[in-house]
This record gives C-alpha cells, sequence and structure tokens, in this order.
C-alpha cells in the first residue's frame, strides 16, 4: 500500500469522487459494513442544527468526560488543521492516526467512490471504534437524514435549532430544513429540540417513531440575568431537576441548557459542582472567541466567531449588546456567495462603527464590491482590503485599547484571522528577543 502523509492523503480525497457534495448514505452503508464498522462506542449522540452544534456538541463531550468518561467528538468543518475534526478525550487525532483510517477505508471500500466527508466520516468512526471509547458525540455536516454520519444509529438525537441555510440541499423554508434534520432520529430514542418554535415536520417524526421527545420551553428551558442563569430539566421518570446562579459563559447558554438535559437523560452521577466546572472549561476556538493582542504599542480586544447565516449573526447581535466595550465596535467581514448577505449585515449593521471588507481564500467567496455595495446602502461607514489580514491591520490601526474588533462572517474569516494572529505572535516575540 502507498504510504501517504496527511497532506497527501487529504488532496488525494478531493479529487477521489465526481462532486464535492453527493448526499445519500447508500455508499457510506456499503463501505462501513464491508470494513465492521458498527457503533463506535456504547453510547452515541448525534447532534444537527442549523447553528450551535459545534458548541453543543463541547458542552456535552466536558459532561461526559468530567465522569472520566473516554469520549470520542467528530465534528467539522476545521479552522486550521483536519485533525480538529476528530478528537479523543478531548485531544486531535495525530497524523499518523489519521493516516492509518484513511487507509482503512481505502482498502474498504474497493471501487466505491467516496466524498471527502463520507472517507473522513468513516474515517473517524474507524478510529473511534480502535480507541475503546464510552461514548461517542458526531456533530452533522449537512442537514441529518443524508449526511454520513447517520450512518450509525444513535443513542440520542439533538436539534439545536432551525433555520434556514443550504437551501440548495435542504430547501428554503424552515419546514424542509426541519425534515432533514428529523432525519437523524430513531425508533424510541430520545429526541431533543433546543427550538423555540419548531416546524411542524420534526414533532411529526418524534411522534412517528415513537420518540422521548424534550423540547426547550417545555421540558427544559434556561433563564440568563446580568450575572448569572438558571437551568431546569426532566430526568427520565420525569423528575425535575434545577440549577440555580449558574455563571455565565462565553459559549451560548442555549446550547448549553440543550447539552445538560442530554447530559441528565443519561442517568450518569449528577453532581452540581462537576457539572459547573465542566460547563466553565468548555471553549471552542472561532465561537464567540475573546482574545487580547498587542499591536503597536496598544493591547486591542478581538472577539473572533465563524456566524454565517441570519440566524448566527441575530444571535451574535444579542450577545454583541449584552456586552458593550467601552470604546467603538469595529468589524472585519467577509463572506461566502451562497450566504445571505442582506440577513447578515441587517443583523449586525447597528453593532458595528466601521466596516472592513475582504475577500476569502476560497473559490465561492463573496466578491468585495458585494459586501461594500450592501454596507453603502445601509449608510455604513465601510473601508474595502485586498485580504482578511490586511483588513484586520486596518482597524488595529485606527482601534484603541477600548474599542472591540469583531472578525466575523466565515470559517474561512476566522482561519485567516488565526493565522494573522500566530505570525504576529512569532514576529512579536521575535522582536522582544531582539530587543
Amino acid at each position: 500500500m502507498i504510504e501517504r502523509t496527511l497532506g497527501e492523503w487529504l488532496a488525494y480525497l478531493e479529487q477521489l469522487h465526481p462532486s464535492a457534495i453527493d448526499m445519500g448514505l447508500e455508499r457510506s452503508q456499503q463501505v462501513a459494513s464491508r470494513m465492521g464498522l458498527g457503533k463506535p462506542a456504547p453510547r452515541v449522540i448525534t447532534v444537527t442544527g442549523t447553528n450551535g452544534k459545534g458548541s453543543t456538541c463541547a458542552f456535552v463531550a466536558s459532561l461526559l468526560r468530567a465522569q472520566g468518561l473516554r469520549v470520542g467528538v467528530y465534528s467539522s468543518p476545521h479552522l486550521l488543521r483536519y485533525n480538529e475534526r476528530v478528537q479523543v478525550n478531548g485531544v486531535e487525532a495525530t497524523d499518523a492516526e489519521l493516516c492509518q483510517a484513511f487507509a482503512a477505508v481505502e482498502a474498504g471500500r474497493g471501487d466505491t467512490s467516496l466524498t471527502y466527508f463520507e472517507m473522513g466520516t468513516l474515517a473517524a468512526f474507524w478510529l473511534f471504534q480502535q480507541s475503546g471509547l464510552d461514548a461517542v458525540v458526531l456533530e452533522v455536516g449537512l442537514g441529518g437524514r443524508l449526511d454520513t454520519v447517520n450512518v450509525v444509529d444513535a443513542d440520542m438525537a439533538l436539534v439545536t435549532s432551525i433555520g434556514v441555510d443550504h437551501a440548495d440541499y435542504l430547501g428554503d423554508t424552515r419546514e424542509s430544513v426541519a425534515f432533514e434534520k428529523a432525519g437523524i432520529f430513531r425508533q424510541g430514542a430520545p429526541a431533543l429540540c433546543g427550538d423555540l418554535n419548531p416546524p411542524q415536520p420534526l414533532l411529526d417524526k418524534a411522534r412517528e417513531l415513537n420518540c422521548p421527545f424534550f423540547l426547550r420551553g417545555r421540558d427544559f428551558d434556561l433563564g440568563v440575568t446580568d450575572q448569572h442563569w438558571q437551568w431546569r430539566g426532566v430526568d427520565a421518570r420525569g423528575q425535575v431537576v434545577e440549577l440555580h446562579d449558574l455563571p455565565l459563559l462565553d459559549l451560548p447558554m442555549e446550547n448549553a441548557a440543550l447539552a445538560l438535559q442530554a447530559y441528565l437523560l443519561l442517568g450518569l452521577p449528577w453532581v452540581n459542582a462537576q457539572i459547573v466546572q465542566a460547563l466553565q472549561a468548555t471553549r471552542i476556538v472561532g465561537r464567540l472567541d475573546r482574545r487580547q493582542f498587542d499591536w503597536q504599542g496598544k493591547r486591542l480586544n478581538l472577539l473572533l466567531d465563524v456566524g454565517h447565516n441570519p440566524h448566527a449573526a441575530e444571535y451574535l447581535a444579542r450577545r454583541l449588546a449584552s456586552r458593550p466595550p467601552a470604546g467603538k465596535r469595529l468589524a472585519v467581514f467577509g463572506l461566502l456567495a451562497d450566504k445571505d448577505l442582506e440577513g447578515v449585515i441587517g443583523e449586525l449593521s447597528a453593532s458595528v462603527e466601521h466596516w472592513a471588507v475582504a475577500p476569502l481564500d476560497s473559490p465561492r467567496a463573496r466578491p468585495v464590491t458585494d459586501l461594500r455595495e450592501a454596507l453603502d446602502k445601509r449608510g455604513a461607514s465601510v473601508t474595502s482590503y485586498d485580504s482578511v489580514a490586511t483588513a484586520l491591520e486596518g482597524q488595529c490601526a485606527q482601534a484603541t485599547s477600548d474599542d472591540e474588533i469583531l472578525l466575523f462572517g466565515s470559517f474561512y474569516c476566522v482561519a485567516e484571522a488565526l493565522e494573522w494572529l500566530a505570525r504576529h505572535s512569532t514576529e512579536e516575540a521575535a522582536n522582544g528577543i531582539a530587543g
């Protein structure tokens, strides 16, 4: 067998199938059967939703690991390294482990053509199956019903929120999106929904499959004040459980509330102090991700967020309103062409004093002229740049230590910013040594 590096494997996967996205389970099911891939752990929790999947997965994994369980997490996309997608007990899979997993899928697929995502998902399942895990948390890539993650029969299905995104694949109504996401439900297995207004197809599927159904606002809920948040839920016997005066979290507390309800239904030990500590320890790069860094003698504030659709932008706007900076809020913004530009900036235009717009490093990037024109129509103050890095530097030049730079709009946008921060940190260290 050809020995490949991880980079060579990923390049190979990109050209393996005629299309990047090819919805359907048949190919993956065939290969999984050939490979003997069954349930990757005794407990499997699958998470779908328009927004909030990543943080919900992270909260669930933190709660499970706090009980000493060995937990695998599969998520997508990645920001800087493919390894981010596959984690065992909070540690990213190594290049060698991923190469071994890809080789196992390659050997098992025979003449079946698989997409990049299908190969990666089956490789994660294989790796988890080798790792002797107690639980696995799986993030759905797109939709649910026809996503490769759905090859596995989960013990519990979570739906975070339902909005319109990826309309070419999921339809352009909340009802059509809900139908696709409800495809992860299984006969008689608990199904949880964090959306306060779930479309009817989701409710219909839970009823059809006789799923114990737990809905935010009815079976579990949260309340947030300026200083604390509260939570209540129900256990598998219908007994109410409450948590009071919880410390506020940087990640969305709505998703923490959903994760808490999922954890409660698993019947594991419930120790308040352990639960609070697990929630507070949960972090995700690029999601309401606050950083500070030095720039030309100034200490600057940066908030990174991968929000790229109106639903995410509306949530981000609410969080921004609850925590205004002492000075101005300056934005660095880029978006992909298939996203709802007007919907995104409409939610955030009132929160930003000056915009820096830039193209993304992707053939799917929205042209800067489109970004600028949409903001100009709203009377926004905007400057165009030729890259996210130069846009960020432009905002750094005018920012003070009281200001906040908000960088958002895409995983690509945040990834470029993270690379810039790494280079800047290296340069600062070198200059410090030289000085």
